[in-house]
Parts: C-alpha cells; sequence; structure tokens
C-alpha cells in the first residue's frame, strides 16, 4: 500500500516516456508546418507530385507525418490515404500487391498487377496518398520497384501523391538518377536533421511535465541526457529510452526501502 502511494509518479514518468506521438512535437515546427503546406497543395488541390523525408532514425519523420495526418484527416477524407511499412514487406516487388490489396482491386500476377493499378491510379476517382516508411528497403536490382512508384505521379491523369520516408539523405540521388533528367518527375526533398541539445532538453521537459508533483527527474540529468545523446545520434528515442530506464532503476530502489519501512503505530 505504502509503494503505490509513493510509486504512482513512477508509473506515470515511464507512460509518458514512451516514444508514442504527442499533441505537440518539440523542435519539428518547421517540417510539420512543410509536411502540412505538401499534402494539402496536392491532395487537396488534385495535383499528383512526391515528396521523399529523409533523416536519421529517432528524427521525428514518422512522428510528424502522423501527427499532420491525425490533424488533417477531416481534410483528407475525400481522398484515399495507404500507409505502408516496407520493413514488413517480403521483398521489394511486393509494394505492388499489397497497394492493391489497399486499394480494393483484383488479384493479378507480375505486370498484369502494374498494369492494373495504374489503370486505376489514372482512371476517374479520388486523389490517392500513399506513404511509404522505410522506403529504402524497396531498392532493388535495376531500382525497377522505385522508379515505377515514383514515375506513377507523372502519369498523365495520375492522381497520385506519394510520400517515401528512409534515413538515407542521398537515397534519391544515388538510386533514382534518371528522375533528375525531367524536372518534374523529381521527388520534393525534405530533410530531418538531428536533434540538438536543447531540442532535446526541452522533449524530456515537456514529457515529464505532464507528471503531477515535484519532478522525477532533475533538470541537470535531464541536460546531461541530452548532451550526450545530441552528442551521439541526436535520437530522441533513445534519450526517452534512456530516461525511462532511470526511472525504471529508481522505482525498484524505491520499492527495496518501502519495504523495510516499519509499519505505523508498531503493528507486527
Amino acid at each position: 500500500r505504502l509503494f503505490r502511494q509513493e510509486g504512482t509518479c513512477y508509473q506515470q514518468a515511464k507512460q509518458v516516456l514512451h516514444a508514442a506521438v504527442p499533441e505537440r512535437l518539440q523542435g519539428r515546427e518547421k517540417e510539420t508546418g512543410l509536411l502540412r503546406q505538401f499534402l494539402l497543395e496536392h491532395v487537396l488541390g488534385r495535383r499528383p507530385g512526391s515528396l521523399y523525408v529523409s533523416g536519421a532514425p529517432g528524427t521525428g519523420k514518422t512522428a510528424c507525418l502522423s501527427r499532420v495526418l491525425l490533424d488533417c484527416k477531416d481534410k483528407l477524407a475525400g481522398s484515399r490515404t495507404v500507409v505502408l511499412n516496407c520493413m514488413a514487406l517480403g521483398s521489394p516487388h511486393s509494394v505492388f500487391p499489397a497497394l492493391a490489396q489497399q486499394l480494393g482491386l483484383p488479384v493479378a500476377t507480375g505486370r498484369e498487377r502494374i498494369r492494373s493499378l495504374e489503370k486505376h491510379l489514372t482512371g476517374q476517382g479520388p486523389m490517392v496518398l500513399l506513404v511509404l516508411d522505410e522506403l529504402d528497403q524497396l531498392e532493388s536490382k535495376g531500382q525497377d520497384v522505385l522508379y515505377t512508384l515514383f514515375e506513377w505521379p507523372q502519369l498523365p491523369s495520375s492522381r497520385l501523391v506519394l510520400v517515401g520516408l528512409a534515413n538515407a539523405l542521398d537515397l534519391t540521388d544515388r538510386s533514382l538518377a534518371r528522375l533528375g533528367a525531367h524536372l518534374a518527375g523529381k521527388p520534393q526533398l525534405l530533410h530531418f536533421p538531428p536533434y540538438t541539445k536543447e531540442q532535446l532538453t526541452l522533449i524530456l521537459q515537456e514529457r515529464l511535465g505532464q507528471v503531477a508533483g515535484d519532478p522525477v527527474l532533475d533538470s541537470a540529468a535531464l541536460q546531461f541526457c541530452a548532451r550526450k545523446v545530441s552528442a551521439v545520434s541526436g535520437d530522441a528515442r533513445k534519450a526517452l529510452d534512456v530516461c525511462r530506464r532511470a526511472v525504471e532503476v529508481v522505482e525498484l530502489e524505491v520499492r527495496g526501502q518501502t519495504l523495510l519501512k516499519p509499519l505505523p503505530r508498531g503493528e507486527s
């Protein structure tokens, strides 16, 4: 009973330090605004196009896009949104049957499947927003899968808006050099730099500020964690993990101390 009273703040701290998508992303206001602008201009404006979002793990790419999709859910209700994590696909070519399934198209194989998708994406209907996370998993010999996907928004009467996310800054230059020959075919680029020490400190402070009562982690400890993580990777998820683990260690220590406390009024 005593531990439950004292340990509530630790449970709350661990909860807020999980890498869920927050209401507001600290240090990513500019990138969030650019993502929102791209989606509204292209999807609502019925302008097919593509965007390549790059950045190291933990720099907020997926979190920002998820936040924008949630915030713009009502505005994008008239279009069709398909989100695929390419890490979950068995092979690069598996993206085509996965997309066909999401769009409710009949089962087909080989070239016929790609033709069926092209026909669907250039026919009458609402705009289709295709989000491909971990896009670098689709790299293949000759890069035929990536070329096919990025050329679809350029087809006559296309209604596809493509957003790809990956870690590599140079994926489009390295793997999609041919698209550069057609300026209109080259995707727009948006890069997420690593978080700075100041940004990581703000993220940690904002999360832990949601826990009632005295601060669970000292301000100097948060700054120390932010400085170390920013020097290595700038990965916000790593900073959250480190702080959550610190809370778990303290929680175990307090649990041990509480169990040894004497009960009130001399009860045995």
